[in-house]
Order: structure tokens, then C-alpha cells, then sequence
């Protein structure tokens, strides 16, 4: 068994180990046997840093065995410079929920913990799937435990949210099955996506097959107008829910963009490339409009993830190093960053059972030690220059200005929204004098709190200050990937 191997199926397994445990009675034992699953899934993942090859673009740490033999379908693992930051980052998030669910979560504790370490596996085989098949069933499978997340441990329109969540995702995905299937014929019988890079597809066959990608994509992402189900599911989804949603699971249909709908399509990636800035242009602009009228806090980030996402998918399609190496540099940092937002909303919600705005005022008050983190996490979610969500969002802009001065201009003029409803929404909850008896007897976050906020704090700082080892990864995929684009001419 390989790295890859190791870092999709430990955490399944502790996930499973969980279930078994059973009991309400046994808490305190699943906590802890929960955290080592997660600890011990990071840990396994940390090699593959220290053995990675930056100087390549082909496919690293490989491994391919037959799985369904009559259909030609291996399981088969790899990862590049492209997708290789989100399998440790996936781990990394799956430690800090874990935690941040050590109290707030009193009921059915094992089932809550075994979901996550499962999707966390589940998502990393997303990330590491080399075969057409393979990815669709790690896929959709994440599916089900973020369903039972919302479903079981959500806010009172859990249910409705919970279904939203699952037919807007499923819809989409039937089409890229569909187109699966046809790329398997056309391949002679193949589902190695790599295979696939190479076909000869002409004109009308490659705009069928990025559509039907589109298709489950854009609603992965989600992209504008299919982003309707994502503020819903935030404001119903538990906190850990919503940090795994926000931080890893848009990243998927991004990621998605870049494995299938670019090097398989490429043509038609470049003639509808004009369709894909508009939209993404819209979500940065337009729903970063939409999430300044927001009186809930859920859902203010919610719609700020949307047009964070938009600066990722502009990235990807103005075909240049930048613009590409932008887009996955913002999917890793709105990582860290969403995360931290959503669990900041969660610290004050396990103590006021409120996500409401108004419901705050004056919070630095009697939590100076969580202010201060909310900060920096709210100025990172701004752009500021010196945390991570400066460096994708600097690097998308210049790549977008290279591509075209008025789509970068558009892109940067949408900075503007972003400081605007955060640092609006920093004020009326932290600022000012202590506006009712409720954040009066706030007591400040505790160590386990300060555990999961520093650890995410540090990743925010790191990243911001020095993202060269995150760069240094991808570059030569992006480049090997773009080579590709430009060079494919329809057969």
C-alpha cells in the first residue's frame, strides 16, 4: 500500500472503527480515538512533501492495480504539481474539525467523527483518482457523508438543506457520468484520464464534453447562477460542516476544471473561456454585492466563498501561468481562510446560539484573546497583503490584467466588496461599546479553541508571507498544462 493509499484509507478506517464504537457513554474514547485517526491521516501525508519531485510535471507517488477488470478500470492513484496540495490540506482541516467539534457535539459523537475522517478520505481519493471511474465513485460518495452531516447535526431547516445540497450536485454529476461513458468508448475502452488528455475529439464533440463537465463543475464550485443551494446548506450545516464545505469540498469541482474540462477539451476551453470570465466576473462582483446586505454571519461568508471561488475559476481561464497558478494558490488559502471564518462564527454561536449580526456588538470587549484572531482572519478574507488571501487573488488580478486589462481591472475593483462587507460586519460584531447582556458574559475562547484558531492562524501568516514552497509545487504542471491547451489544434 502507497502513500496515497495510506492517506485515503487510514482515515476511512478510523471513520469505520468509530461507527463500531457505538455508545453516547464511550465519549470521551471517541474524541480521542477520533484525533489520532486525523492526527495520524496528516502525519501520513507529510512524505509525500519530502519525497515530492518539483521539477516534473509528470504524475508522482503512482499506483495502479486492476479493479474492475471487465470494464478496463484500475484503481489508480498519482498526483502532480496540480493536485498535490490538497490531499495534506484536506488532512490539515479534517485535524482542526475535529477539534473544533470536541464540545459543541454531545450527541451521537462517534457517527459525527466518523463522518468526517471518512469524507476526508473520500476527498483525498477525489484529489489522487488517475482513473475516470474511480474519480466519479469518490466523487459522488462524498456525497453521502456531508449529506448525513447537515441532515443529522444541521439548524432547523436541516432536511431542506440537506436535499438542496444533494439533487443540485447529483443533477450536475449525471452529465459528466454520461460523458465518462463516451470517452470510454472513444478511447478504445479506457478510463485512464491521462488517455484521455491525448484524444483526437473534433470541434462540436469537445463543446458536448466541456459542457457536460461544466455541468457538474460549476455547481461544485459553485459558479453563478447554479451557487443558490450553498448559502442555504452554510446556514444549516454545523460548523465543522460548513469549514469542510467552504475549504475542501467547492475545491473539488475547481480541481475538476483542470483534470478533465481543460486537457480534454481544449478547444472548446478556449472558444467558451469567454462564458466562464463572465460568469466568474459576476460572482466576484455581483454576489460580493449580494453578501454586503447579509444580516447573518453564515451566510455573509457563504456568499463570500462564492466570489472567492469566482477569483479562481477567472484564473483558470485566461490561460497564462499566473492566472492558473493564481487560481489554485486562492483555492488553497480560501482554504485555511473560510475555514477559520466559519469556525470564528462557530466559537460565538456554541456561546449565543446566534448567527445573527445584530446579536453582537462589542465582543473585543470580553474575548480580546478570540478578537484578535477574528481579525486577522477577517483582514486575510479582505486581501491584505502578508496573509494568504493576498497572494492568489494579487496573482489572478496580474494574470487577468496580462490577459486583459478591463477583466483585471473588474477582478481588482471587486477587492473593494470584499473589505467592505467584512470589515462592516468586523465592526458591528467586535467594535464598539458591549451591546447587550448576552456578549456581556462572554467568557474568552479556551485552550482547545486557541489550538484551532492559532494552528489555522499560522497556516493564514505562513502562507501569506512566504508561498514559495506552495508555487514551487505547481509550477511546472502549470506550465505543462498550458503548453497543452495552446498547442492542441482540432484534428
Amino acid at each position: 500500500m502507497g502513500l496515497l493509499s495510506l492517506a485515503i484509507w487510514m482515515p476511512i478506517a478510523f471513520g469505520v472503527i468509530l461507527l463500531a464504537l457505538g455508545r453516547d457513554d464511550q465519549v470521551r474514547m471517541v474524541r480521542g480515538v477520533a484525533l489520532l485517526g486525523a492526527v495520524a491521516s496528516l502525519l501520513v501525508t507529510l512524505p509525500l512533501y519530502t519525497g515530492f519531485q518539483n521539477d516534473t510535471a509528470a504524475m508522482q507517488f503512482v499506483e495502479k492495480m486492476p479493479w474492475l477488470e471487465r470494464f478496463n478500470v484500475f484503481y489508480h492513484l498519482g498526483v502532480d504539481g496540480i493536485s498535490f496540495w490538497f490531499v495534506p490540506l484536506t488532512a490539515f482541516i479534517t485535524v482542526i474539525v475535529v477539534i473544533a467539534g470536541w464540545e459543541a457535539i454531545a450527541t451521537r459523537v462517534n457517527q459525527y467523527m466518523g463522518a468526517f475522517l471518512i469524507l476526508s478520505g473520500l476527498m483525498i481519493g477525489v484529489f489522487s483518482a488517475l482513473d475516470g471511474i474511480l474519480f466519479y465513485v469518490f466523487f459522488e460518495a462524498t456525497l453521502i457523508p456531508m449529506y448525513l452531516i447537515i441532515g443529522i447535526w444541521g439548524g432547523p431547516n436541516k432536511i431542506y438543506a440537506a436535499f438542496k445540497f444533494f439533487l443540485y450536485t447529483l443533477l450536475g454529476s449525471l452529465l459528466m457520468l454520461v460523458a465518462l461513458i463516451f470517452l470510454y468508448t472513444k478511447s478504445g475502452g479506457s478510463f485512464d484520464i491521462q488517455t484521455w488528455h491525448k484524444l483526437p475529439l473534433d470541434a462540436s464533440t469537445q463543446a458536448l464534453i466541456f459542457f457536460a463537465f461544466f455541468a457538474a463543475f460549476a455547481v461544485k464550485v459553485p459558479m453563478w447562477p447554479v451557487h443558490t443551494w450553498l448559502p442555504d446548506v452554510h446556514v444549516e450545516a454545523p460548523t465543522g460542516g460548513s469549514a469542510v464545505l467552504a475549504a475542501i469540498m467547492l475545491k473539488l469541482g475547481a480541481y475538476g476544471f483542470l483534470r478533465f474540462s481543460m486537457p480534454i477539451a481544449p478547444d472548446a476551453a478556449r472558444e467558451y473561456a469567454w462564458l466562464i470570465v463572465a460568469l466568474s466576473l459576476v460572482a466576484v462582483v455581483y454576489v460580493g454585492l449580494v453578501a454586503m446586505v447579509q444580516q447573518d454571519m453564515k451566510k455573509l461568508v457563504a456568499y463570500s466563498s462564492v466570489a472567492h471561488m469566482g477569483f479562481v475559476t477567472l484564473g483558470f481561464f485566461i490561460f497564462n501561468d499566473l492566472g492558473v497558478s493564481g487560481g489554485l494558490v486562492q483555492m488553497i488559502a480560501h482554504g485555511f481562510v473560510s475555514g477559520a471564518m466559519f469556525l470564528s462564527i462557530g466559537v460565538l454561536y456554541d456561546r449565543v446560539h446566534s448567527r445573527e449580526i445584530a446579536s453582537y456588538g462589542g465582543v473585543v470587549n470580553t474575548m480580546p484573546k478570540f478578537a484578535a484572531f477574528a481579525l486577522l482572519f477577517a483582514m486575510a478574507n479582505c486581501g491584505l497583503p502578508g496573509t494568504a488571501g493576498f497572494v492568489g487573488e494579487w496573482m489572478v488580478i496580474l494574470g487577468a490584467i496580462k490577459a486583459n486589462f478591463w477583466v483585471g481591472l473588474a477582478a481588482a475593483s471587486a477587492l473593494i466588496f470584499g473589505a467592505a462587507y467584512t470589515l462592516w460586519m468586523f465592526k458591528r460584531v467586535y467594535l464598539g461599546p458591549v451591546a447587550n447582556d448576552d456578549v456581556k458574559g462572554l467568557s474568552d475562547i479556551n485552550n482547545r479553541e486557541f489550538l484551532m484558531l492559532g494552528l489555522l492562524a499560522v497556516a493564514v501568516l505562513y502562507m501569506g508571507i512566504y508561498p514559495k514552497p506552495f508555487t514551487d509545487v505547481m509550477d511546472v504542471s502549470v506550465a505543462e498544462l498550458l503548453k497543452h491547451v495552446a498547442l492542441s489544434k482540432l484534428p
